[in-house]
């Protein structure tokens, strides 16, 4: 396997991380011992209504803890859902922010902060990795799907709505201070939900683990996430209530995640950022599409790594070769295992595909990918993964 030992690379990840069922319980504990007195709790109307939200708030009502919910963040996170939750910040006087949710609240807390810290009223000048150069304010993420991990990493995936594309912040700043990660919280994930964030975390392990920054022990972290998503993510499905899958997930969910925040994402995840920022489709659901589509592409300039990814998976081969074929394959049996629609399901118009492919290549982690990818390798993946689904 070709092999990064001997690089220079520093490992940062300033999160402490409380796992555990019942360790969202101590939220309240966790904010009296951090001398916390007024949080905003950053959430959205689904994880509201189905009262995880209370669950969490209940502990900070036990201890006597003076909160307010902001519960206006959409699913792809808009820059005037962060801007809004800015205002309500500073209007009820907060010094501290929660972020109770899947990766969508979580992104809108970190980027919250980031306006409080530079004292800011919108978030587009702080796309990038070095915009952002103040401390975000305290933030604790409580995770209800295992899915993004971004409960541990330094970026925030916000939607530009002027422009129509999705923008990362991204700083050693934003990053969280504790993650409270309790697998009884995702019990309640609907199915589609739970295959979707499922395969949206192997893609950050898998992409981690294979793009041209990847680093030694984010490489440790993503093969130990992509055993643990395989062996689980189909039980998890299939039978929610399974605590042991549940916990498998959520814990392969912050590996993958510590593994791609100190690597990057790569070609998969500019199809789908574009996509989500076009339709506003599931994250999860465009990254189940395509990774099988962009290893196949990959694959000359990555075997020896694939078929690291296909040991991981449980297969048992003769040659590199013959490895990085069953990744490819047992990655496409997964997302049709788990029920995850085709391309070509989703309702996506095909002359819309050159802006598609557009938008890819000027993501800002094209450059990561392991084989370069131009626009029209971009137009050839949605066609073929279009035709793949029909």
């Amino acid at each position: 396997m070709m092999t990064n030992w001997n690089m220079n690379f520093d490992f940062v990840l300033p999160t402490k991380i409380v796992f555990g069922p019942g360790s969202a319980e101590k939220t309240g504990a966790q904010l009296r011992a951090m001398e916390l007195t007024r949080p905003l709790v950053v959430t959205d109307p689904g994880v509201r209504k189905a009262g995880v939200a209370d669950r969490v708030c209940a502990c900070l009502d036990a201890e006597g803890i003076t909160y307010q919910i902001f519960d206006e963040v959409e699913a792809n996170p808009k820059d005037v859902n962060v801007e809004a939750g800015a205002r309500a910040y500073r209007s009820f006087g907060a010094d501290c922010l929660i972020a109770i949710g899947g990766g969508s609240p979580i992104d809108c807390a970190k980027s919250i902060g980031v306006l409080i810290a530079h004292d800011a009223e919108k978030i587009k000048p702080y796309e990038g990795k070095t915009a952002a150069t103040k401390p975000n304010p305290p933030l604790i993420c409580v995770p209800t799907t295992a899915g993004t991990g971004s409960e541990v990493t330094f970026s925030s995936v916000i939607t530009d709505t002027e422009n129509h594309y999705k923008m990362t912040v991204k700083s050693p700043y934003t990053a969280p201070n504790v993650a409270l990660c309790d697998p009884l919280l995702t019990i309640s994930v609907p199915r589609g939900t739970t295959a979707a964030t499922g395969v949206d975390a192997l893609t950050h392990a898998i992409e981690g683990f294979t793009a041209n920054c990847a680093e030694p022990i984010g490489d440790a972290a993503a093969l130990y996430s992509i055993e643990l998503i395989c062996e689980n993510l189909p039980t998890a499905v299939r039978c929610g209530s399974d605590l042991d899958a549940r916990s498998a997930m959520l814990m392969g969910s912050l590996l993958g995640a510590i593994s791609f925040s100190h690597s990057d994402v790569a070609s998969v995840h500019c199809i789908a950022e574009a996509l989500g920022s076009m339709y506003d489709l599931p994250h999860g659901v465009c990254n189940a599409i395509f990774l099988p589509h962009v290893m196949e592409y990959n694959m000359p300039w990555c075997m020896p790594r694939y078929a690291r990814v296909a040991r991981a998976m449980g297969a048992v081969f003769e040659s590199e070769e013959e490895g990085a074929k069953e990744a490819v394959r047992r990655v496409k049996a997964l997302t049709q295992e788990v029920g995850l629609p085709t391309f070509a399901s989703l309702a996506v118009a095909e002359a819309d595909f050159d802006a598609l492919a557009e938008m890819s290549v000027r993501n800002g982690s094209n450059p990561s990918n392991p084989r370069p990818m131009e626009k029209e390798d971009y137009l050839n993946i949605l066609r073929l993964a279009f035709a793949d689904g029909k």
